[in-house]
């Protein structure tokens, strides 16, 4: 770590089992980021011209949820790729860095990421809840994209992505309401016992909801979503159930001659320490990704069966 005229630049590195090529190609892409970096809850290209391009983040930072833009250039040859924040969230007055992927050997590469930022009028404090906020970060980016990008090239079957749609005759704006106002989904839903939502920005949530299950128990979950009116609503949970390493999804909202039909979206990495506790000493991988695609989806059949309702009761 290094501070010059209040530039602070820091770096933090991990080496992944996997070619530098694969580590590359998922950093570049940048709308898989949700999967592969705890904090990122959504991220997506405005544009891209040659080499560069603009891309939008929603991420939690020290826990708080916060959204930026960045400018990328992406450097393929060389396995590297430059960003900076366009318009940075305080207490950041200014941010960029650069991924920089090595290869190790062919089946090995050392991934550094570099960082320099500035915090709002220089303000010590403020910077060292900067430092704070990019340590983690970083720390918990480059773990999990070594535990990820190891997984995919190790086919482990962790992994699985999967959707409902159900079409209905209301309109969009009706359906999107219905599932924004996760504030009344306990007395909505069946399934929510209770709900706690907060809106520290427009579009952007914080959910903390308590699920019931089939046998009668609850199960407590956090979620940060970014909400676009009418479209779409991302999510990413933060706090998961037991059989669950990662939980990213969406509702897509798409209009028709017959109304809307509306897609839940789920992908899931199972936590395969976990399987023998929850589901049994004979239980096995298949089985706990066959338990969590059946709650998750009905869950999701429900909510879209009660937001079917709602919408068309409003025509």
């Amino acid at each position: 770590m290094s501070a010059q005229d209040g530039l602070r630049e820091v770096e933090h590195g991990i080496t992944v089992l996997a070619p530098a090529t694969a580590v590359h190609r998922l950093i570049a892409e940048v709308e898989n980021w949700p999967r592969i970096f705890p904090p990122t809850v959504h991220a997506e290209q405005v544009e891209r011209t040659g080499d560069e391009e603009r891309i939008r983040i929603w991420a939690t930072a020290n826990g708080e949820p916060k959204h930026w833009t960045s400018r990328r250039t992406l450097h393929s040859d060389a396995l590297r790729i430059d960003f900076r924040q366009e318009v940075s969230a305080p207490p950041v007055a200014s941010m960029g860095g650069s991924w920089i992927i090595e290869p190790v050997d062919a089946t090995t590469a050392r991934v550094r990421l570099l960082h320099d930022y500035r915090a709002v009028d220089d303000d010590p404090e403020q910077l060292a809840w900067i430092d704070r906020a990019v340590d983690r970060n970083s720390t918990a980016e480059l773990a999990a994209l070594k535990a990820n990008v190891e997984m995919v090239t190790g086919s482990e079957g962790r992994m699985l992505s999967f959707e409902d749609t159900v079409q209905m005759g209301g309109s969009a704006k009706d359906v999107y309401d219905f599932l924004n106002e996760a504030q009344l989904w306990s007395e909505r839903l069946p399934h929510v016992a209770s709900v706690r939502l907060g809106e520290p920005a427009p579009g952007l949530q914080t959910l903390e909801m308590d699920t019931r299950t089939k046998d009668g128990s609850t199960h407590t979950t956090c979620s940060v979503r970014v909400c676009f009116p009418h479209r779409k609503i991302v999510y990413k949970q933060s706090v998961l159930p037991a059989l669950m390493t990662l939980h990213t999804g969406y509702w897509l909202l798409e209009e028709n001659a017959d109304g809307v039909a509306v897609t839940s979206q789920h992908t899931v990495a199972i936590n395969t320490d976990n399987i023998a506790a929850v589901l049994g000493p004979d239980a096995d991988l298949a089985r706990a990704r066959s338990f969590v695609r059946d709650a998750l989806s009905g869950n999701s059949r429900a909510t879209l069966g009660h937001a079917k309702e709602f919408a068309e009761s409003r025509r």
